[in-house]
C-alpha cells in the first residue's frame, strides 16, 4: 500500500497483523511509511496509513486512521509538516532556537482526531497500574503510572486489526480491537471521502460498541491548519455563528475576540502561543462550523460537524493555526453512533501584500 495507485479507482485492501508488546521508542518516523493518494478532480491528498511497524505516526495520542499529510486546492496547500523535528524526549513540544521539536505523540499533522475519556482513555482509571486500557483508533495501552498524560508514549499491548480500502476518492479505514481485561471493544469505521465535482473532504465516522461496558466521552478535530506555510498572525480570521467568549483571554499582545470573530494582532514569532477555550455555542449543531480565512493568499475553509458541539478549543504557534470543535458521546453495549465531519475549501481575492 505504500504509494497508493492513483486516479484509476482500483480498490486495494491491507490488513495489517496484530503486534504485540510494542513500546514506542522511537524518535523518527519510518522513512518509507504507507500512503495513499486520491484525488476527485478538484481536490488532491496524500494520506498515511495505519502500519504498527512502519506507520507515519505511531503515537498514542491520535487516531491513526486519515492521517491528511497535504491537501492541495487551486494552487494552495492547506496542511503539511508544521515542526522541524521529532525527539521523544520532548514533552508534547518545544522551541529549540529556531526550531519546533515535537514529542512523539504530536509528530503529525492535518486535520487529525483524539478521543478522549473523562479528559484520559478509555478504562484509564479503572485498571491497576501494570493492567491495561484502550485509546481509540490506536489501540490496548499499558498503563505504568497512576496519573493520565496524553504527552505520553504508552507500550501498545494490541494495535487491534487495522483493514485499509483505497479508492481513487477515499480511503475507508476500519479498526477492530478486543480488550478482555478492561471489557471495552469496538469496531471504528472512518472513511476520508473527496466529493465529486466539489472542493470538499469528508470525513465519516461510524463506531459499534462490541464490548460489554458503555463508551463514553470526547472526540475532536485538532485541525492542524498550515495555510501555504504562511506565518500565523493579522491576514488570519477564525469566524463561528455565535458570539465568542474566551475563557481564558487571549494575550492582549497577540489575539482579540470581536464578537463572532477571533483576530491575531500581530505576527506569532518566536516562543509565541495562543490558546483559549471557546464557548458561547448552543445545542444546535449548526454551531458547530469554523470558518477560517486568510486573506494576503487568498484562501480559506469551513469546517462543518453534523452533532452538536460540547466544547471547542483554539491552540496556535507561528507555524501552525488548530481549532478544536469537541462532541461528546454516550455509547452502550451493542450500539452505535455516527458523525460526518465536512472541509470546505475556497479561494477569495487575495489582498495586496
Amino acid at each position: 500500500m505504500s504509494n497508493a495507485l492513483f486516479g484509476i479507482g482500483l480498490t486495494a485492501i491491507l490488513a495489517l497483523p496484530v503486534v504485540l508488546g510494542l513500546a514506542g521508542g522511537w524518535d523518527q518516523p519510518a522513512a518509507d511509511p504507507p500512503q495513499a493518494e486520491i484525488t476527485n478532480g478538484e481536490l488532491r491528498a496524500k494520506l498515511y496509513l495505519p502500519d504498527a511497524q512502519r506507520g507515519f505516526y505511531r503515537g498514542t495520542r491520535f487516531d491513526w486512521a486519515g492521517v491528511v499529510s497535504s491537501l492541495e486546492y487551486r494552487g494552495h496547500n492547506f496542511y503539511g509538516q508544521w515542526y522541524t523535528r521529532s525527539d521523544r524526549r520532548v514533552h508534547d513540544f518545544a522551541f529549540e532556537g529556531d526550531d519546533i521539536v515535537t514529542s512523539t505523540c504530536c509528530t503529525i499533522m492535518g486535520p487529525v482526531e483524539e478521543f478522549k475519556s473523562n479528559e484520559k482513555a478509555l478504562g484509564f482509571d479503572d485498571a491497576k497500574v501494570g493492567g491495561t486500557f484502550i485509546k481509540i483508533g490506536v489501540g490496548v495501552l499499558r498503563k505504568d503510572g497512576a496519573e493520565y498524560d496524553v504527552f505520553k508514549q504508552y507500550e501498545l499491548v494490541d494495535p487491534g486489526k487495522w483493514t485499509v480500502k483505497t479508492h481513487a476518492d477515499s480511503v475507508e479505514f476500519t479498526h477492530e480491537l478486543t480488550d478482555p481485561s478492561s471489557g471495552y471493544g469496538y469496531n471504528y469505521r472512518k472513511v476520508v471521502r473527496l466529493v465529486a465535482g466539489k472542493p470538499e473532504m469528508v470525513l465519516e465516522h461510524h463506531l459499534k460498541n462490541t464490548g460489554r461496558r458503555a463508551i463514553q466521552g470526547t472526540v475532536y478535530g485538532h485541525n492542524f491548519l498550515m495555510l501555504d506555510r504562511q506565518t500565523i498572525g493579522p491576514d488570519f480570521t477564525v469566524s463561528v455563528p455565535f458570539a465568542i467568549e474566551a475563557s481564558p483571554a487571549p494575550h492582549a499582545d497577540l489575539a482579540k475576540v470581536d464578537g463572532k470573530k477571533f483576530h491575531y494582532l500581530r505576527q506569532l514569532v518566536g516562543r509565541d502561543v495562543v490558546y483559549t477555550q471557546v464557548s458561547g455555542f448552543s445545542s444546535d449543531p449548526k454551531d458547530n462550523e469554523v470558518r477560517i480565512e486568510d486573506r494576503r493568499v487568498g484562501a480559506g475553509m469551513v469546517i462543518r460537524g453534523n452533532r452538536p458541539l460540547s466544547h471547542m478549543a483554539l491552540w496556535s504557534i507561528r507555524s501552525v493555526l488548530a481549532v478544536e470543535p469537541f462532541i461528546a458521546m454516550a455509547i452502550e453495549p451493542g450500539n452505535e453512533f455516527d458523525w460526518d465531519v465536512t472541509y470546505e475549501y475556497y479561494t477569495v481575492p487575495p489582498t495586496s501584500k
